[in-house]
Parts: structure tokens; C-alpha cells; sequence
């Protein structure tokens, strides 16, 4: 078992990825834009200016900061009214590694009051040893520095860490990091290319906690 275990937040703790999916489509109908199908998936786990900048590519008649902060806006009401929608197992993975003595991290691309708003209203935020933030970073995932960063804070060499994530920007930044990266998959599935550069690919939190019982990750 490895020293650290970091998570990414939207599609792996929470089943909020979906959120933003539905509010992506609502903010382009605002827009007045065609709502382009592969959008999602490439703007997922994204930040600051290369989310801006992804933005750009896929709708370039729009204000890129202005179609962002509409869709952030749109998915803090929805949480603001209902509770976190949890990923199964998210309090059992949380217990596991905290009984055996690994170290946690969140290292999301949502804004920092956005991961410790959900962390603390679904009652795990004392399970983490760091929380770090996409918009704190120089660089966005696929950059590896959020993971970097995480496995600093931890106190952690990044090849003593898994990394749990679902979209592929974000795997791609935890296999930079050198982390044992773990693909969790929720809206996108996975490439052959993810196959063979993950360390697993395990479909739940659940799955995640068996693997590593077995010793397979």
C-alpha cells in the first residue's frame, strides 16, 4: 500500500461531474451556441486559463471568462439546493485509508470554497490531510503541478502516491506527476491509451479499496 492517497473531487468523491455536463449544455443555449457534444469531456478537470482557453477553441464568439462564470454559477445553485450527490463508497475508501495509515489529499480543479463546501456538507473534511486547488496552480491538468503540489503537502514523493481520478486531463497530470495513477471511470470511459498507461482501472471506490487488498494497485 502506498504512503498517500490523493482524490480528484467532481466524478471520483462526488457525482457532481454530471452538474457541470447539464450546465455546460444550459450556459451554451444562453450563449446562443450550438451546444457541441465533445466539449465536456475536453474541458474536464480543467482551470483557470486553459480552461479559459478551451473555451476559445470550442466557442470563439463568446466572452471565454464571462461563459465560465455562468456555468460555475448555475452548479453553486444546484448545490446550494440540494445535498452532494456522494459517489458509493465514499466514506468507506475515506475510512480504509485512514485506518491503515495513509494520508489524503483532494486535489480538484473547483475552486477552494467549492471543495471545502462539499467536503465539510457530506461530513468527511477531517479526513483530509490537504486540500489543493486547480486555481492556486501556475499550470491546469494535464500539467502534473496540482499533484505535485499534493504530494509536497503530504510530505510524499509522488511515486508514493496513488491518484484517483475520472477525466482524462487528470490522469494524464497524475501519470506526469509519476503518482500510481487509478482511473475511476464516470462520464468519460476509458482509451486504450488509459489502459495501458494507468495502473488500474477500477469502477468504483469500492473496487479501489478490494484491488488494493489483493494487491493489485
Amino acid at each position: 500500500m502506498k504512503k498517500a492517497a490523493i482524490f480528484d473531487m467532481d466524478g471520483v468523491l462526488f457525482d457532481t461531474e454530471r452538474l457541470y455536463r447539464e450546465s455546460w449544455v444550459e450556459t451554451a443555449a444562453q450563449f446562443g451556441q450550438a451546444f457541441l457534444p465533445a466539449f465536456p469531456a475536453a474541458v474536464c478537470g480543467t482551470s483557470g486559463a486553459k480552461l479559459q482557453a478551451v473555451v476559445r477553441e470550442y466557442y470563439p464568439a463568446v466572452d471565454a471568462a464571462a461563459f465560465v462564470e455562468c456555468c460555475m454559477e448555475r452548479v453553486r445553485k444546484v448545490l446550494r439546493e440540494q445535498p452532494v450527490p456522494e459517489k458509493p463508497g465514499l466514506h468507506e475508501i475515506l475510512t480504509f485509508f485512514r485506518g491503515n495509515g495513509v494520508k489524503i489529499a483532494v486535489a480538484s480543479s473547483s475552486e477552494p470554497s467549492m471543495i471545502e463546501s462539499n467536503l465539510r456538507r457530506t461530513g468527511v473534511i477531517d479526513h483530509f490531510d490537504a486540500i489543493v486547488s486547480g486555481v492556486q496552480m501556475p499550470r491546469s491538468k494535464p500539467a502534473p503541478d496540482i499533484f505535485l503540489e499534493a504530494a509536497r503537502r503530504l510530505g510524499c514523493a509522488p511515486a508514493d502516491c496513488y491518484v484517483f481520478e475520472d477525466g482524462l486531463s487528470g490522469l494524464r497530470a497524475g501519470l506526469a506527476a509519476g503518482c500510481v495513477t487509478v482511473m475511476i471511470p464516470d462520464l468519460t470511459p476509458p482509451t486504450d491509451e488509459l489502459r495501458a498507461a494507468c495502473a488500474a482501472i477500477c469502477d468504483s471506490l469500492h473496487a479501489v479499496i478490494d484491488a488494493i487488498r489483493v494487491g493489485t494497485i
